[in-house]
C-alpha cells in the first residue's frame, strides 16, 4: 500500500523526482576519466571527516533525486531518495503518529536522507532505541563500478549474510552513492516527559547505571555539569510512576532537540571556541579526567569534549577506558576520525577496493589510506 498520495499539502507541494539515470551517468563519467567526485547534499555534514583538498575533485549534487517513494504505516517502513530533506521525510512520520527513532540531527535547514545515513549519526534516544544503521532495512547505491546495486529490502527480516545496507551508515560516501533508502519506522509514545535534577557527575552516572538495570521507561539520559536531564517515554502509568519515583523538575521537551542539534551554550561555534571531541567510552566508565569541559550524552556512553589537549592524550585517555574519540572541529586535527587498526584498515580498504575499485568517492574522507 502507498500512502504518499495521503501525505500532507505542504509536501505533495514539493516536486518528487528520480535522477538516478542522471546520477549514474555522471558517475560513469567519472569513472572513464578517472575523476574523483565529493558527493554532497545540503553540506551540513560536511565538517565531519577529513577535508578534501583535491583540486580535481567534482561535486555530485544529490538533491534533485529526491522524494519519498512509499510509506505504509501499517508495515512501519517508509522508503526514500537519498536527496529528501529529512524534515520532509519527518513530517510524513508524524502525520502518519510515527517516527525514525534513532532521532539523527540535521545540523541544518536542508539536510538529506542520504547525508544522515552516510553520517550514520544518532540522537539521544540511540542507546534505548538503535542507532541509524539499526533502522536501515535496505538501500539502492550507484557504486564504483558504475551499476546500481539494490541491497536488503522493504521488509524487516531480510538480513541474510553481508548487510551492505547498514555498512552505509557512516561511511561518509566512500563506498558509493546511496540513491534511496528503506527504513523501519516506530509509533511515537504516547506519553514523554522530560525532568532534570541537580547532582554531581560521578553520582549521576553511578545512578543512571543503577537505573540502567531496571525496568524503567527512560530514553534520554545527559548530565551538562550541574544537571542530570532524563525523558521517559512509553504509556501514560509507566511514565508517571517513573517520574513520581525519580522525581525532578519538569524541563521543556525541546531541550533534547537543542541536545541532538548542538544549540546549546556548550557547542557555542565561536572562533576562540576549544575544539568539540565526541568520546564513545563504556557507559559506566568514571568521568574522565581531561582539561576543559564536558557534557555526557547517551547515559554516558557518549561525552563531548570542549579541550585543547593533543589528539594523542584525548585518545589515549578514551583508549583506556575502553573507548575511542573523533574529532568534530573541522581541519582541528590531521586524523579526525578514530584511526584504525592494521588489521580494521584492511578490512576497510578491502571493502573499498570491491565498491569502488577505482577510489573516485569521497577519496580520503574517512582515512588518508581509503
Amino acid at each position: 500500500m502507498n500512502h504518499a498520495a495521503t501525505l500532507p499539502s505542504t509536501l505533495a507541494a514539493i516536486p518528487s523526482q528520480d535522477r538516478s539515470r542522471e546520477l549514474l551517468e555522471q558517475v560513469q563519467a567519472a569513472i572513464a576519466s578517472r575523476t574523483p567526485l565529493t558527493i554532497a547534499g545540503s553540506g551540513s555534514k560536511a565538517f565531519l571527516g577529513r577535508q578534501l583538498q583535491d583540486a580535481r575533485l567534482q561535486v555530485l549534487d544529490v538533491r534533485g533525486h529526491r522524494g519519498i517513494v512509499s510509506y505504509d504505516p501499517t508495515e512501519l517502513i517508509i522508503t526514500a531518495r537519498a536527496g529528501t530533506p529529512l524534515t520532509e521525510l519527518q513530517a510524513a512520520l508524524d502525520a502518519g503518529g510515527q517516527m525514525l527513532a534513532c532521532e539523527a540531527p540535521h545540523f541544518g535547514p536542508g539536510a538529506t536522507v542520504g547525508g544522515m545515513v552516510a553520517a550514520g549519526l544518532s540522537g539521544p534516544r540511540r542507546p534505548w532505541a538503535g542507532a541509524v544503521r539499526d533502522f536501515v532495512l535496505g538501500t539502492r547505491l550507484i557504486s564504483g563500478l558504475g551499476t546500481q546495486l539494490r541491497f536488503g529490502g522493504e521488509v524487516m527480516k531480510n538480513v541474510a549474510g553481508y548487510d551492505v545496507s547498514r555498512l552505509l551508515a557512516g561511511s561518509l560516501g566512500c563506498l558509493g552513492v546511496i540513491t534511496e533508502v528503506s527504513f523501519k519506522v516506530l509509533p511515537k509514545p504516547r506519553c514523554s516527559v522530560s525532568v532534570r535534577q541537580a547532582i554531581p557527575l560521578d553520582r549521576a552516572l553511578a545512578r543512571l547505571r543503577e537505573w540502567g538495570q531496571q525496568p524503567l521507561p527512560i530514553s534520554a539520559a545527559s548530565h551538562d555539569g550541574d544537571f542530570l536531564s532524563l525523558r521517559f517515554e512509553g504509556n501514560e502509568g509507566s511514565v508517571r510512576a517513573a517520574q513520581e519515583r525519580i522525581g525532578g523538575e519538569e524541563i521543556d521537551p525541546a531541550w533534547w532537540d537543542s541536545l541532538r542539534e548542538q544549540r546549546l551554550p556548550f557547542f557555542d561555534t565561536a572562533a576562540d571556541a576549544q575544539p568539540l571531541w565526541r568520546l564513545s567510552v563504556p557507559a559506566w566508565a568514571a568521568p574522565l579526567d581531561m582539561p576543559g569541559t564536558q557534557l555526557i550524552d547517551w547515559g554516558g556512553a557518549q561525552r563531548w569534549l570542549r579541550s585543547d589537549a593533543p589528539a594523542d592524550a584525548i585518545r589515549t585517555a578514551a583508549a583506556a577506558v575502553g573507548g575511542h574519540a573523533s574529532c568534530f572541529t573541522a581541519g582541528h586535527a590531521e586524523v579526525p576520525l578514530h584511526p584504525l587498526t592494521p588489521a580494521v584498515l584492511r578490512l576497510h580498504q578491502n571493502l573499498k577496493k570491491q565498491l569502488d575499485p577505482s577510489g573516485i568517492f569521497n577519496p580520503g574522507r574517512m582515512y588518508a589510506e581509503l
